[in-house]
């Protein structure tokens, strides 16, 4: 995108004559900014426009002054596409498109945006907009918006689908002396999304911290990609707007229900390195910290406070955003012993206690930075009736030069008292911060991003496995062609099997007679199970009989589950009762998979058995990209996994078999696009292996 950043020649459409016109503050922008490249305004009405040569059209134009690298727009949308079909004729393939009364303005517009996202995508064409604010590159310069300011160059690329927000964080930023290298408004993304932006500041030497504002994602397994690939070598920082529920579609699974579409971004945002604030104030302030601070080696903490107080509020937050608080080796200890008030407390938080000075701080700082289990520091700072705020500030950075390599973040709380403090810190490269909490924060994302980078090594893939794809597509088509959109259980425990899944012996039994037969040839005991798959929760309605033994009662249970039915939920079709073999009972874990619009199959692991919705104990992790390292993190979030691992002396579950189940069932639901929901629930896990007991498997119109 190097001729979209820094273009030789740009084109304004709609260069107004008249100042306050967006035509005309664009043509400004680009002259004021100190672009050196050739603007052209193009306006019928005029031969000069604020002092340069104006043509009637993009046409005579390009006739006079030959190709054109980047048409800025900002005429009625009618006449938009016109100006397209001109780029076409022109080679020019970079438009940006302010214009507004696109698909924001109703049906008409938004048939209006399709012709114009056509357009561009047939011919080549990279569409910014429309109905955005435009884009600025400071080191190019260039200022290709209607903003209002310029940013002065700095290593933030920040990218907005809000306008009006990102003419807000403008201000801010060049308010707070804030530096940015790219500033780009998507507008409604018709074209170039913020994928493609991502991916342009990921190449960007001049960016080193690529910051975003997201309502939503376009494309999004590519949008995966490239975040992966981009987190790899730069941070990433999104702010993710939109995370109400209240728009969340109906789900018949348990995994549908429990994954909404923020926790699908969540578990996104995850895989791919992103790291996601909650606060809008948060995207820059961690961009200062990963400007100006090292990666840790790990996520050991140490706290130097001045007053308990804060002490304890920074330690109860390192423990709830589960970082370690450090624990010094003996030698650090005896060294602060022999130095530091014997009220002080040595240990972590280090209490330096009211009356420290700067050289106290200075102290303990050299000392627990040179410990070997100390990954970074929170210096905290209360002004009491000697302390010394500047000359802390002075020692702090001093200190900071001797020991480079480990980061350091404060929080001087207080007024007027500690203000030169504090921003002598914050000019020196020190993020500081009014209170304690901010500044544990800021340390959790850096270990955060440091331990992800770690964790992107020795990948370990899924595992190349034979399918069956004729035998489970014949399940599939026959079950959508009756009809039944949700297959029978037999039938999911069928796939399984095919997919190397173990899963209980499992046969529909449309009548008594029938299913004395099959609990003959599957053995008792057995259970049985209402095979009505509209009906979710069967125990509720006494749709399940376990251990039954002999064949009068399975005649007896057979009628019982139907009349069950029917009691409870007169005129619910049931196609028979499923009779399973009876196995051992393992440890209750689900296993389930729903698929979501714009990412694709989302895959769900934790605590089975009737209370999953309630309990919740589930962890996430979308399909695309997905491999046996990624498995092995998911279950370690759970309790489930605390239990699988042997609890207060019980025995193991089989981990690896796990896994491996995951994994199978991922690849299914690659594999397979007609299959929208799966829940196994429960799959017993045993010390050595599997076995799926309760399959549901939802199909949908593939295409859909």
């Amino acid at each position: 995108m190097k001729q979209f950043f820094d273009p030789k020649k740009v084109a304004v459409v709609g260069a107004s004559t008249s100042r306050g016109k967006v035509g005309n503050s664009v043509l400004l922008n680009l002259i004021t900014c100190g672009y050196q490249g050739k603007i052209i305004p193009i306006n019928p009405s005029a031969s000069e426009v604020e002092g340069l040569t104006s043509y009637p059209s993009l046409t005579e134009a390009v006739q006079k002054e030959g190709s054109i690298d980047l048409v800025i727009v900002a005429v009625p949308a009618k006449a938009v596409l016109s100006v397209a079909k001109e780029c076409i004729a022109a080679g020019t393939n970079q438009l940006i498109v302010i214009s507004a009364g696109f698909k924001e303005v109703g049906k008409e517009g938004a048939a209006l945006e399709r012709e114009l996202a056509e357009i561009c995508r047939t011919n080549g064409i990279g569409l910014l907009g429309p109905n955005c604010l435009g884009m600025m590159d400071t080191h190019t310069p260039i200022n290709a918006s209607f903003a209002q300011d310029f940013p002065t160059p700095g290593a933030i690329a920040f990218i907005s689908q809000s306008g009006a927000l990102g003419t807000a964080v403008l201000d801010w930023a060049i308010s707070q002396k804030i530096g940015l290298s790219k500033f780009i408004s998507l507008g409604n993304k018709a074209g170039l999304d913020e994928t493609d932006f991502i991916e342009a500041a990921a190449a960007d030497p001049n960016t080193k911290v690529i910051l975003c504002y997201i309502e939503n994602v376009v494309d999004g397994p590519r949008f995966m990609d490239v975040a992966r690939k981009t987190s790899a070598i730069k941070p990433v920082i999104i702010f993710k707007a939109g995370t109400s529920e209240a728009g969340a579609r109906a789900a018949s699974s348990h995994t549908g229900a429990l994954a909404g579409n923020d926790q699908t971004y969540e578990t996104v945002f995850k895989q791919s390195g992103v790291l996601r604030v909650r606060r809008m104030e948060d995207l820059f302030s961690l961009a200062s910290v990963f400007l100006s601070q090292p990666l840790p080696a790990g996520d050991r903490v140490t706290i130097v406070t001045n007053a308990g107080g804060p002490g304890i509020i920074a330690a109860d937050t390192v423990e709830r955003l589960g970082l370690q608080m450090a624990r010094f080796t003996k030698e650090t200890i005896e060294v602060m012993r022999s130095q530091l008030p014997a009220e002080a407390n040595l240990l972590n938080p280090v209490d330096v206690i009211g009356d420290a000075k700067s050289d106290r701080y200075r102290f303990a700082l050299e000392h627990v930075l040179a410990d070997e289990n100390v990954d970074g520091v929170v210096i905290l700072l209360t002004p009491q009736a000697v302390t010394e705020p500047t000359a802390t500030a002075e020692a702090i950075l001093e200190v900071r030069k001797k020991a480079p390599d480990k980061p350091i973040v404060a929080a001087f709380m207080g007024g007027a008292t500690v203000a030169e403090g504090a921003k002598m810190l914050t000019a020196g490269g020190i993020p500081c911060y009014s209170f304690a909490e901010p500044a544990v924060e800021a340390f959790q994302h850096l270990a955060k991003y440091s331990a992800l980078s770690r964790k992107r090594k020795d990948r370990e893939h899924l595992p190349d496995i034979s399918i069956d794809r004729n035998q489970i597509n014949k399940i599939l088509t026959t079950a959508w062609a009756d009809g039944r959109p949700i297959l029978f259980g037999s039938e999911g425990a069928k796939i399984l099997s095919l997919m190397g899944i173990h899963a209980a012996r499992t046969e529909l039994a449309r009548t008594a007679e029938e299913a004395v037969k099959l609990a003959g040839e599957i053995d008792y005991p057995v259970a049985l199970k209402l095979a009505a798959p509209k009906v979710l929760h069967k125990t509720d309605l006494g749709g399940v009989r376990l251990n039954i033994r002999t064949p009068e009662d399975v005649t007896t249970v057979f009628h019982e589950i139907l009349d069950n039915l029917h009691y409870h939920l007169p005129g619910t079709q049931a196609y028979g009762v499923e009779v399973q073999k009876m196995g051992q009972v393992g440890r209750e874990c689900i296993i389930g998979m729903t698929r979501d619009l714009q990412f694709g199959p989302l895959l769900m692991f934790g605590l089975g058995g009737i209370y999953v919705n309630l309990l919740k104990d589930v962890a996430f992790r979308v399909v695309h990209g997905l491999d046996r390292t990624e498995l092995r993190s998911m279950l370690a979030e759970t309790k489930a996994y605390t239990l699988l691992k042997g609890f207060r002396g019980e025995k193991s579950g089989d981990i690896e078999a796990v896994i491996d189940t995951l994994a199978r069932v991922a690849i299914l639901a690659r594999e397979f696009p007609q299959i929208n929901e799966i829940d196994i629930n429960p799959l017993f896990v045993y010390e050595n292996g599997v076995s799926a007991v309760d399959v549901k498997i939802t199909l949908r119109e593939v295409g859909t």
